[in-house]
């Protein structure tokens, strides 16, 4: 198991086994995420663009085209008024 110490300005250097394992390097941006069990999960924020393409994606499920999301937009905007 990997550890740390929280300097006085609450600041923390990840362990070199961990930032190696979510290919962290020098300017890497993570994010601090508190799940339903109340368990605190690290998550590393440089996920290539072209990685994310499709992840909402569900089976049967058509593309939406750009009219249909517009209109999406507008019935949302209206519901804000």
């Amino acid at each position: 198991m990997a550890s740390a110490v929280i300097t006085p300005n609450g600041q923390v250097t990840i362990p070199k086994k961990i930032r190696d394992y979510l290919k962290l390097d020098t300017g890497s941006k993570v994010d601090f995420v508190i799940d339903e069990n109340g368990i605190v999960k690290l998550i590393p924020l440089n996920v290539p663009l072209q990685k994310l393409s499709g992840i909402l994606h569900r089976q049967g499920m058509s593309p939406a085209t750009l009219e249909e999301m517009e209109e999406a937009i507008r019935e949302g905007a209206s519901d804000c008024t």
